[in-house]
Parts: C-alpha cells; sequence; structure tokens
C-alpha cells in the first residue's frame, strides 16, 4: 500500500513538473501597445482677413524616437493660394506627445463665399505610431463681412465679363451707386405691353408723367423654333419689335432687363411643367447640358440670343447693355429648369456654361447676368444653395408676387427680409441687388386693386431697415388686367404718392446710366 502511495504522488509529482515547464515555454513578451497619432482643428471656423487658425496633430503617448506623418491636403480652399503654403509632412519630436500646424490665411480682397481646409493624416514613418481617429480634420475660412468699396478704376474686377463695353461697364457702376440713394422702378414690357391695349406711352408715363427707370423684355418669342427669321412670319415681327423696344428703352435713357421663359427642348411648346408630360419634365433639363442628347438645340438657342444682343445698337451708334436673366424662379417647379427637375450641381454647370458660352466663344460683350430665384429662400444659405459664384453674376435678386397679394405689413415685412439678404450680399460681393419681378395683378371687377399696396407695402419693403437696392420690376400691363395703374383707375393716386417718395426713381431722377460720372 505504500509503495502504491509513494507510486502515485512520484506520478503526480512529474505531472505538475511537466505542467508548469510547458507554460513557462508558451508564455509570450507582453505586446506593447502602439501610440495613435490623430489631428483636429483648434476652431471650426476663422475669418479673412482677419484672423489666422490652426491644426493640432496629438499622440496618444509619448514615444522614444521623432515621428514623421505625411499630410493630404483637401477642400475648396488651395493650399499657398487661399492660406500660407504648408509641407506635406510634419513631425512630432521625439517623447513629444503633439505639434501643430499654423494656417496663415493669405487675404485676396475677393468674396468667395465659405472655403474649407481639409488636412488629412495619411501615414506614419514610425513603427511604433499608428493613424488613429479623426485622422482628418476641416477648418472653414469664412470672409469677414466687409463691404467692397467699388470705384471707376475697379469697377471690372467685379463684373463677370472684364471685357465689356464701357456702356456696360458704366450701367454697372451706376446701378450700384444709385442703390445708396435710391432705387428705379421698372416694368415688364413697358414700352410694348398696355392696360386695354392702350398703345403710346408707357402706362407709368401716363400716370406719372414719367417713363420707368427700366423696361423688361424676353427672348422667349426671339428664340421659338418657329421663328424662321423671315418678314411674313408672326415669331419673327415679335423679335423686330421687342428689338425695337429695347432700342427706344437706351435712347430714352432707360435700362434694358431680359428674362427667358425658354420652350421645354423636345418639342418646343411650353415652359410650364403643368402643360409637359413627366418624361419631359424628368429629362428636358439633363438633356441640355454638355453632352446631352438637346446640348447643340440650347446651343444654337444661345447663338440666337448672342445674335440679337449683338445687333441692339442706339442712336449713338453704341451696343445697347442689356441685363440678362435666365432660368429664374429656379426654386420652384412651375418650369422645368426647377429645383425638382434638376440637381444644384447640374443648374451651376448650366448656369456657368451659359454665361461662358455667350461671352467666351460667343463674344457678347453688353451683358450682364441676374441671378434671381423666387420667394422661398429665408437664409442666405438658401438663397446661395444654387448660385454659380461670383465669376458668373453681376445681379442678385429675387422675385416676389406672394407677400404684396393681400397680405398687408405682414407680407411687406416678410419681402424686407428678403431683401435685407440680398442687399448684404450685394455689398459684400459688390453685385446689383434688386427686386426682379413683383406685382399684383388687378383685374376690376375680379381682383381690386389694395389700398396703399404702393406708397405703403411696396416702398417698405424697397426701404426698410437701410436695404442698398437698385431697382424693382413690376410685371407688364395687357388687356384687361394691370400691375401699374392707368389715370383712371382708383389706385392710380396711391401709385402717383409712391412715384413721388424720396427713394423711388422714375427716368427723370436717374443718372446717365451709360456713362461714367
Amino acid at each position: 500500500m505504500k509503495n502504491y502511495l509513494k507510486s502515485i504522488l512520484l506520478l503526480f509529482s512529474i505531472f505538475i513538473m511537466y505542467n508548469c515547464s510547458s507554460n513557462g515555454d508558451d508564455e509570450k513578451p507582453p505586446v506593447t501597445e502602439k501610440a495613435t497619432a490623430t489631428i483636429t482643428a483648434s476652431q471650426v471656423s476663422v475669418l479673412e482677413p482677419s484672423t489666422d487658425g490652426e491644426f493640432v496633430v496629438k499622440l496618444s503617448k509619448s514615444v522614444a524616437s521623432a515621428t514623421e506623418l505625411s499630410l493630404t491636403f483637401g477642400g475648396t480652399a488651395k493650399n499657398g493660394e487661399d492660406y500660407k503654403t504648408i509641407a506635406n509632412t510634419i513631425v512630432v519630436p521625439a517623447k513629444a506627445t503633439s505639434v501643430k500646424i499654423p494656417i496663415e490665411i493669405l487675404t485676396d480682397k475677393i468674396v468667395e463665399g465659405d472655403e474649407t481646409i481639409e488636412i488629412t493624416l495619411a501615414s506614419s514613418k514610425n513603427a511604433d505610431v499608428i493613424i488613429g481617429s479623426p485622422a482628418k480634420a476641416v477648418l472653414t475660412i469664412t470672409d469677414a463681412i466687409v463691404d467692397i468699396e467699388l470705384t471707376p478704376a475697379n469697377v471690372r474686377t467685379y463684373m463677370v465679363n472684364k471685357n465689356a463695353t464701357d456702356e456696360t461697364v458704366a450701367l454697372f457702376y451706376n446701378m450700384k451707386m444709385l442703390a445708396k440713394t435710391s432705387f428705379m422702378i421698372g416694368q415688364h414690357d413697358a414700352l410694348l405691353s398696355f392696360y386695354k391695349n392702350n398703345a403710346g406711352d408707357s402706362d407709368i408715363k401716363k400716370t406719372t408723367g414719367f417713363d420707368p427707370g427700366m423696361s423688361g423684355g424676353d427672348f422667349m418669342f426671339i428664340t421659338d423654333d418657329p421663328n424662321t427669321g423671315q418678314e411674313d412670319n408672326w415669331w419673327y415681327a415679335q423679335e423686330k419689335l421687342i428689338k425695337q423696344a429695347a432700342v427706344n428703352a437706351y435712347d430714352k435713357g432707360m435700362v434694358n432687363m431680359f428674362c427667358w421663359h425658354m420652350r421645354e427642348p423636345f418639342e418646343g411648346k411650353t415652359f410650364y411643367t403643368s402643360e409637359m408630360t413627366d418624361t419631359q419634365k424628368k429629362n428636358a433639363f439633363k438633356s441640355i447640358l454638355v453632352g446631352g442628347v438637346n446640348h447643340e438645340y440650347y446651343k444654337n438657342k444661345l447663338k440666337k440670343i448672342a445674335q440679337v444682343t449683338k445687333s441692339l445698337k442706339g442712336a449713338d451708334g453704341k451696343l445697347i447693355p442689356i441685363i440678362f436673366r435666365p432660368f429664374h424662379e429656379f426654386d420652384g417647379d412651375w418650369f422645368w429648369w426647377g429645383k425638382s427637375f434638376c440637381t444644384p450641381a447640374e443648374y451651376v454647370q448650366n448656369w456657368r456654361f451659359t454665361v461662358e458660352y455667350l461671352r467666351d466663344e460667343l463674344g457678347v460683350t453688353n451683358m450682364l447676368f441676374a441671378f434671381s430665384p423666387d420667394a422661398s429662400f429665408t437664409s442666405e444659405a438658401d438663397y446661395l444653395a444654387r448660385y454659380p459664384g461670383d465669376a458668373y453674376v453681376d445681379v442678385l435678386g429675387y422675385d416676389d408676387y406672394g407677400n404684396f397679394d393681400n397680405k398687408g405689413d405682414a407680407g411687406a415685412n416678410n419681402a424686407n427680409a428678403k431683401l435685407q439678404i440680398i442687399s448684404k450680399l450685394a455689398k459684400q460681393r459688390a453685385k446689383i441687388a434688386g427686386l426682379t419681378e413683383t406685382g399684383y395683378f388687378v383685374t376690376p371687377g375680379k381682383n381690386n386693386p389694395i389700398s396703399g399696396l404702393y406708397s405703403n407695402y411696396f416702398y417698405s419693403a424697397m426701404t426698410k431697415n437701410n436695404v442698398e437696392l437698385s431697382f424693382m420690376t413690376f410685371w407688364g400691363n395687357g388687356g384687361d388686367t394691370y400691375c401699374t395703374p392707368t389715370p383712371s383707375m382708383p389706385d392710380a393716386s396711391d401709385f402717383i404718392q409712391f412715384a413721388r417718395k424720396e427713394k423711388v426713381a422714375l427716368l427723370n431722377k436717374l443718372p446717365k446710366m451709360y456713362k461714367m460720372p
């Protein structure tokens, strides 16, 4: 029994010794945790030109040797152009846990909107350091709110076409200067369309004794497919009338502004989505983009616009400047270029192509470009959501009918809030600002005048809170409906009172718009 117990104890001892020996052989040296590198921006945004910024690279713990990290750059701001050049590597010294990357903003005196600087940690050359999270940081450069001082010497700098005719440059400058003291009154088809079709003087002149400062036109009939250019063609007859009205307006000293109700490009019949098929609505805008099935068709329409614009000459033999307002009210869905039928990027792409084709390819030098959504925006960000950039826009405007449709003071205040946004942007970007299209449609017996509409509500919207606006344009009169009353209408006295207000300028109060002071 004793021998048996001894044998068991001996075996148990051998077993314990074996296992202890085996466990010791399997033990691995402890793993040393690597340091992680991350990057952050010290502040979310900086102002140009008043402040600089910095990024901070951190290690989760110090390491014995220096760590070289490679950097990549992104965002809309350009390394070496919008901020002082930063090398594509950064070194964290040995035993240190952080290093700063200073950002020195380069002031270019051009209002460009928000720009972003993105720096990403791409790789580490130290085996003891790996890239952690966040590996990318973003800093926004915001233009400081500084109004640009426009002068006769620098005015071309802020225009879409630096090679514009002298008369076009003078128009830009004078409209911008006008906003400091008053705003001109305009009317679409002022010299072509009249209440009760009573031709002769403009309806505004019939009522006030003076023509409006601006007359509106439309490239619609001019570019319509049925316009053959033949003398017996109705569309060509309209083209000649529209061109002659523009010449007459210029010779009087008025400003010409053209919109464009372009027909959809598949059948060329309508611009209203309510009259289009779903397929047309879905594809019309995309089809005129570069590479689209109707792109050449679109280019031919622009060639027609260029040909007409370059043919407009006044009695002085000079090319007549015009303001071109294409694809307006794009934030609605009633036109085929509306927000549901193209992305912001597609809208911007087409706008830039349009400007570049007219200016650079077709050589139009007597055109300013106006950007005008409808009234849906409530902030700067909303307004600029489809903005093609300062290099492609001369005039900031918007169209507003709803706020003057029996909305009283609340409507006028709401319109003024939108005009404050436009006025502020125009001052910061050296652009012209205006209410590009508005009105209240009176059809006596059906839709009656609103008491105080002109002298109270319109004037209040255009002047409160020190807005600086160059113009407002009423839609045209025609048939049994008017937006500006004729002398026999019950609201004529209200319009006369409005026209005599301190800040209202009809043609008689305008400077010579096509001469530099």
